[in-house]
């Protein structure tokens, strides 16, 4: 089976500062892989270099044997890679329906100005109205997103991330400043929205992480130290002798 995304020797750095060494990786379609590290270890980098946000100064980024290192985001997004952001991205005055359905609209190439026509296009309401089915707002769908509370925000970007039907998400901290009760219900929404999808995820909390992932890389100072399975990756004395006896592993939360 070949890789829907490969990264090939991928090295960059800021003004000198190292933040990614040499980082190869492969993910697999249909794969929930979650890429996980110290603050500063350089997963957020990564991911921008995937996404077209910044260019490694070394190293390619091929995904679907398409080499895409040196592409804008918007054509890369074009190809079906869509991202989240560690800060809440979304349009804060847009109604949750109108926000959604937008993303529909770039994946269709239609502007904004022309949503007094999308109206009375049945095919973009209804795919608009499963999205938000899919991910429990069809109740909100009227409401400003700056109105939303903070985790239905987070399942707002998860909405404007997967509306465009890409192939490849890239999820970034998705559950960031969630509660406890919240991250797992962020497990089950990303759970369904990742089937027949191929996930790239950053994550600090280790029960989503062990949740969700079928392989998990670790990032040490923009080195990937280890890369396998959940299991492996709690036994792992390399992993271990890298995060100098923290909980990572433990994956629990009480």
């Amino acid at each position: 089976m070949k890789p829907t995304l490969e990264l090939r020797e991928i090295h960059h750095d800021f003004s000198g500062l190292r933040v990614l060494a040499g980082v190869d990786l492969s993910v697999f379609p249909g794969e929930r892989h979650a890429i996980i590290g110290p603050n500063g270890a350089g997963k957020t980098t990564l991911l921008n270099i995937i996404s077209g946000r910044l260019h490694p100064r070394h190293g390619c980024v091929i995904y679907r044997q398409k080499d895409i290192t040196r592409m804008s985001p918007y054509r890369i997004a074009r190809l079906g890679v869509a991202r989240s952001f560690q800060v809440i991205n979304t349009f804060p005055r847009l109604t949750v329906f109108d926000s959604v359905r937008s993303a529909v609209l770039s994946r269709i190439g239609r502007r904004l100005d022309v949503w007094h026509v999308v109206d009375h296009q049945e095919s973009v309401t209804r795919q608009t109205t499963n999205v938000l089915r899919l991910l429990g707002l069809l109740e909100r769908r009227d409401t400003p997103a700056c109105a939303l509370s903070y985790g239905e925000q987070r399942q707002l970007e998860i909405a404007l991330t997967i509306a465009a039907s890409p192939e490849l998400v890239l999820l970034d901290e998705p559950t960031a400043g969630l509660d406890v009760d919240e991250s797992r219900k962020a497990i089950e929404l990303i759970h369904q929205v990742s089937k027949n999808k191929t996930l790239v995820m950053i994550e600090h909390d280790m029960e989503v992480v062990f949740a969700l992932a079928d392989r998990i890389s670790v990032l040490h100072y923009g080195v990937l130290v280890a890369c396998g399975t959940p299991d492996q990756i709690r036994n792992s004395k390399e992993v271990q002798s890298a995060y100098l006896g923290t909980n990572l592993y433990v994956g629990r939360r009480s």
